[in-house]
């Protein structure tokens, strides 16, 4: 569904990427919302940003030179983080569920964040994409499913 919703916003064009995190049954959080996930990114933004700190650098523009913006019509859904630096543009989250059927058989319902790139993202866009991901699935033990379709595993397996 989220999917659908993007394609709308963004006048139909064929979207360039997608990963989506997980929250399988023995990850931290089994539901997740936008509010939550803007709190995620603030938090990244503010530890990445203490890197240049300790090295005396302004590093916080170049770690993760984002902002958070927010259409009306996305409210509680999805939102994006955008870049006015000439090799970043934009990455577009969004919260959704859906249902997955257990080994033993047994339907249930899955919340995932979904990472976006859209049409026109750079290359920036997708490294710190990855990197944002990779951060979203530790700090919430999620099954994180890659751009590339490779599949990392931050839980306790059985």
């Amino acid at each position: 569904m989220f999917i659908t919703i993007i394609i709308g916003i963004m006048g139909g064009k064929k979207l360039a990427a997608n990963s989506f995190i997980k929250l399988v049954p023995s990850s931290a959080k089994e539901n997740i919302s936008t509010e939550e996930l803007k709190e995620l990114f603030l938090y990244y933004r503010d530890i990445t940003g203490k890197t240049g700190t300790q090295i005396k650098w302004d590093y916080n523009d170049a770690a993760f030179p984002y902002e958070i913006k927010e259409k009306p019509e996305a409210e509680g859904t999805w939102f994006y983080l955008h870049s006015q630096h000439d090799r970043y543009n934009a990455i577009l989250l969004g919260i959704d569920k859906e249902k997955v059927k257990d080994e033993d058989g047994s339907v249930r319902e899955q919340s995932y964040i979904q990472v976006t790139l859209p049409e026109g993202a750079t290359f920036g866009d997708k490294g710190k994409a990855n990197e944002f991901c990779k951060f979203l699935a530790k700090k919430l033990q999620g099954e994180l499913h890659l751009f590339n379709g490779r599949v990392m595993y931050f839980y306790k397996r059985k």
